[in-house]
C-alpha cells in the first residue's frame, strides 16, 4: 500500500474546507431566520464549533453578511481566532505539498 501525496492531501484538505464553510454559512442564515421568526435556534456552541471545525470563512461571512451574532463579543473574538489556526494549518500543509 503506497503514502497519500502531500498534494492529494492538500487537495483533500481544500474540498472539506469548502463544504465546512457552505455548511457554517447555510447554519448561521438558518439561526439568522429562526431569530427573525422567534423559533427555535441553533445552539451558539454549535454555531461557534463549525468554525472551529474548518468553517470560520464561511461563518464570518455570514456574521458580516447577515447581521448575525456581530454584538456578541465570543463571536467576534472566537471566529477570526478559528479562522487564524485554520489558516497556520492550510499553510503548514501547503508548504509541505509543494
Amino acid at each position: 500500500m503506497s503514502a497519500v501525496s502531500a498534494s492529494t492531501v492538500f487537495a483533500l484538505f481544500c474540498g472539506y474546507l469548502l463544504l465546512m464553510n457552505l455548511l457554517a454559512f447555510a447554519l448561521y442564515a438558518i439561526d439568522k431566520s429562526r431569530a427573525r421568526r422567534g423559533a427555535w435556534r441553533i445552539p451558539e456552541r454549535t454555531l461557534i464549533l463549525l468554525a472551529y471545525l474548518g468553517g470560520a470563512p464561511g461563518a464570518w461571512i455570514a456574521m458580516t453578511a447577515l447581521r448575525h451574532k456581530t454584538k456578541h463579543t465570543k463571536f467576534l473574538v472566537l471566529v477570526p481566532l478559528a479562522f487564524v489556526l485554520w489558516a497556520g494549518l492550510g499553510i503548514w500543509l501547503a508548504i509541505r505539498s509543494f
